[in-house]
C-alpha cells in the first residue's frame, strides 16, 4: 500500500512543483510585456495612429511642449493627458481614454465634429493638473509678472478653485484650431 500512496504524492508535488514554475514563467512574461505595452502606447507615435488625431499631434509639435523650447524638452502626450501620481490612477486612466478615443475614433464624423467646441467644453476632463506641476513645481519664478504670482500665489495657497487649463488654455497645441481646420478641409477636397 505504501508504495502505491508515494508515487501518487510524488505525482501530485511534481504537477504542484510544473504549475508553479509554469505560473512564475507567465506572471513573469505578463509583467515584460505591459511594460512593454505601457511604454509602447505613451509615446505620440501610437496616439496617432488613429488619424482623427494627427492634427493635434502637429500643432503639439509646434507648440512648446512638442519641443519649441530653449530646452528642447518634448512632453508626450500621457505627460498632460494623464494624472500623474497614484499608478494605480494613472492606469485605470489610460485605459478609460484610450478606450474612450477608439470609440470616438470609429463613431464620429471627424469632417463635421466640432473639434474646437468639445475641446473648449471638455479640456478640464482631459488635462490634470497633476500633470502640470509634474513638470512646472516652481510656479513662483524670479521674473514673473505681477499678476502671474498673484494667481499662482492663490492657486498654491488653495485661495481659488481655478485649475491649470483655465488660465493657459491653449499651451499644449499651438494653434490647434488651425491645424484641426488645415488637416480635415484637405480631407475634405
Amino acid at each position: 500500500m505504501t508504495t502505491e500512496t508515494k508515487p501518487k504524492k510524488t505525482k501530485s508535488k511534481s504537477k504542484w512543483v510544473y504549475g508553479l514554475a509554469v505560473g512564475i514563467v507567465l506572471s513573469v512574461m505578463m509583467v515584460l510585456a505591459s511594460g512593454f505595452m505601457i511604454d509602447i502606447t505613451n509615446k505620440d507615435t501610437f496616439c496617432v495612429t488613429c488619424h482623427i488625431m494627427i492634427p493635434f499631434q502637429q500643432a503639439w509639435r509646434e507648440s512648446v511642449h512638442g519641443g519649441k523650447n530653449p530646452q528642447g524638452f518634448t512632453a508626450q502626450c500621457v505627460d498632460c493627458h494623464l494624472p500623474h501620481g497614484d499608478f494605480f490612477q494613472y492606469l485605470v486612466a489610460k485605459a478609460v481614454t484610450g478606450t474612450g478615443d477608439v470609440i470616438h475614433n470609429l463613431y464620429i464624423d471627424a469632417d463635421a465634429y466640432d473639434w474646437i467646441g468639445a475641446s473648449e467644453r471638455r479640456r478640464l476632463g482631459f488635462t490634470y493638473d497633476s500633470a502640470c506641476r509634474h513638470c512646472h513645481n516652481v510656479l513662483t519664478p524670479p521674473g514673473m509678472r505681477r499678476g502671474g504670482f498673484l494667481a499662482h500665489r492663490a492657486y498654491l495657497r488653495g485661495d481659488t478653485k481655478k485649475r491649470c487649463t483655465e488660465c493657459h488654455p491653449h499651451v499644449g497645441h499651438k494653434n490647434m484650431a488651425d491645424a484641426v481646420n488645415r488637416y480635415f478641409n484637405k480631407r475634405e477636397i
